[in-house]
C-alpha cells in the first residue's frame, strides 16, 4: 500500500461493506515489507475482559524518530512506541513526524486529513512510498486506525471534530502498546495522550524583504505529557541548502540575521 495507491485504497474502502473493510485492510498491509501482521481475525472496539499483552521490553525502550528540533522537547528524544500523542495547532508539525518516520524506513499512514501537505511532507525528507494515505474514512475512522496500528509504525488520526468516548478510546490505546506502533490524534477531543503538542504560527520569514514570498514560518511550540513538565520552544521551519527543515530560534540568531536582511 503506498502513496501512489491511496486513490484506489479509498476507493476500495468506501465501496466495501464496514465488515469487510478490516480484511481490506488486513490484505494491503501483508504486503508492505518490514512489519509482521497477525492472522486475519474479527477486531472488536471493546475493551478486553482481560488485561491486553503489555509491549516488549524491546518496543518499550525503541522510539519513533522526530526532527532534531523536537527531540529536545522530549524526555526521550522521540516518540515512545506503544504511546498515543495529541497534536494540536500547526498541520506542519504533522508533516515532519511523518517527514522523520518514513524517511528513517518506517511506515505510516494518514487517516481523515485531505489536507496533508505531501509536497512539504517529500520537502521534509518523507519517503512516500512508505506511507498510505485514506482521506476519506468517514464515521469508521477510528476503526480504521486500529486496524492500521497492526501493521505500521506511525499512525495519524483526523478526527474531524470528533470526540472519541474513554472506553473506546483505551480499546485503541492498547492496540497501539501491543503492536508498539505510535497513535498520533488531531482534530478533535482524545483525553489521556500521553504526550501533547501544542504549537501555534507567531511570525514568518520574506514577506518584509521586498519579494513577498513566505521564506519561513515561524512558531511556538510545548510538549507536555504523562510524567514530565511541559516545555516549550520557539521553533523555525525553513529551506537550508535546499531541504527543508527545522531550527531552534534564538534572539543571538535573529540578531545575527538582521544586518543581511537590511541589505536584501
Amino acid at each position: 500500500m503506498t502513496a501512489h495507491s491511496s486513490t484506489s485504497t479509498d476507493f476500495t474502502l468506501r465501496t466495501l461493506p464496514k465488515a469487510d473493510r478490516v480484511e481490506e485492510l488486513r490484505r494491503q498491509m501483508a504486503a508492505i515489507p518490514g512489519r509482521s501482521v497477525e492472522p486475519a481475525t474479527p477486531m472488536s472496539l471493546a475493551v478486553p475482559a482481560s488485561k491486553p499483552a503489555a509491549a516488549s521490553a524491546e518496543s518499550i525502550l525503541r522510539l519513533l524518530p522526530v526532527a532534531p528540533a523536537f527531540a529536545k522537547l522530549l524526555p526521550r528524544g522521540g516518540l515512545p512506541r506503544g504511546s498515543v500523542v495529541s497534536v494540536t495547532g500547526a498541520r506542519s508539525v504533522l508533516v515532519s513526524l511523518v517527514a522523520e518516520v518514513t524517511g528513517s524506513g518506517g511506515h505510516a499512514a494518514v487517516i481523515g486529513l485531505p489536507q496533508f501537505g505531501l509536497l512539504s511532507a517529500v520537502e521534509m525528507g518523507a519517503d512516500l512510498t512508505k506511507c498510505a494515505l485514506i482521506p476519506e474514512s468517514g464515521a469508521d475512522s477510528v476503526d480504521v486506525a486500529a486496524v492500521l496500528l497492526d501493521g505500521m509504525d506511525l499512525v495519524v488520526l483526523g478526527l474531524g471534530g470528533m470526540a472519541v468516548s474513554p472506553s473506546r478510546a483505551r480499546a485503541v490505546v492498547a492496540r497501539a502498546r501491543s503492536k508498539g506502533s505510535v497513535l498520533v490524534v488531531t482534530e478533535g477531543r482524545w483525553d489521556g495522550a500521553d504526550v501533547r503538542i501544542d504549537s501555534r504560527v507567531c511570525g514568518y520569514d520574506g514577506l518584509g524583504e521586498g519579494h513577498g514570498r513566505v521564506k519561513g514560518v515561524r512558531l511556538d511550540v510545548e510538549v507536555s505529557g504523562r510524567g514530565f513538565r511541559p516545555r516549550s520552544s520557539r521553533l523555525d521551519l525553513g529551506i537550508s541548502k535546499g531541504v527543508v527543515g527545522w531550527s531552534e530560534y534564538t534572539e543571538e540568531l535573529a540578531a545575527s540575521l538582521q544586518p543581511l536582511r537590511e541589505a536584501l
